[in-house]
């Protein structure tokens, strides 16, 4: 489980694949504040993608984390290469401050960046999605990107499959996003509790009975 709330930006420094499975990717990647207290075993966001740490050395400041097939079709992770900077956050513990919403590292799927315009200080993101994804997207709730807690402003018609949000100058200067350009694309969460509200409505219209008036 993640807050969404980045802790540092990190670098891509080698992909390739897994020496003990063929069809899995291995990324190391360099980082400083999420190799503090880092363990085999341990979950981190990469992009808001929940990864496995598998190996780690804190003199060089590198770690691995293993990428399974599903997470590569899944993700924007194949559009990195060496050199690519990523958002960094270490999964919760029970003492941590929940200063986001709760994430939880399973992307739902990727979105397009379509525009993006500055007011003031702070920077408007248009994002095009799937409607796998946009139909749980919904103004003033919650989406992580590239596992980034943000909120959404509005809410475009259906046919477009677009929102924004907007970013104040304060997360711009802790996060990726800022760096990307339009046709970029970035790693999708939606609020799971609307998945789980989805859910339990199609059940419920599935198991009941249709009343028929005589």
């Amino acid at each position: 489980m993640f807050t969404g709330i980045v802790e540092e930006i990190g670098e891509i420094k080698h992909i390739g694949l897994s020496q003990s499975n063929d069809s899995s990717y291995s990324i190391k990647i360099r980082g400083n504040v999420v190799l503090q207290g880092i363990n085999l075993g341990d979950s981190i966001a990469v992009n808001g993608t929940c990864l496995t740490v598998t190996d780690y050395n804190t003199e060089s400041r590198e770690f691995s984390v293993g990428v399974s097939p599903e997470t590569l079709r899944l993700t924007t992770l194949t559009d990195m290469k060496p050199g690519s900077v990523i958002n960094l956050e270490r999964a919760v513990t029970p003492s941590t401050r929940m200063g986001g919403h709760f994430v939880q590292g399973h992307v739902d799927g990727t979105g397009e960046i379509v525009e993006v315009e500055r007011e003031g200080s702070s920077l408007w993101f248009k994002i095009k999605t799937t409607p796998e994804v946009f139909r749980y997207i919904v103004a003033k709730g919650f989406v992580a990107i590239d596992g980034t807690s943000l909120t959404v402003v509005k809410v475009f018609d259906v046919s477009e499959c677009c929102f924004n949000i907007m970013m104040v100058e304060y997360t711009q200067q802790s996060v990726v996003m800022p760096l990307k350009k339009v046709g970029d694309k970035v790693n999708l969460e939606v609020d799971v509790l609307g998945k789980y509200v989805d859910k339990l409505l199609g059940a419920n219209n599935i198991n009941t009975p249709s009343t028929v008036t005589l």
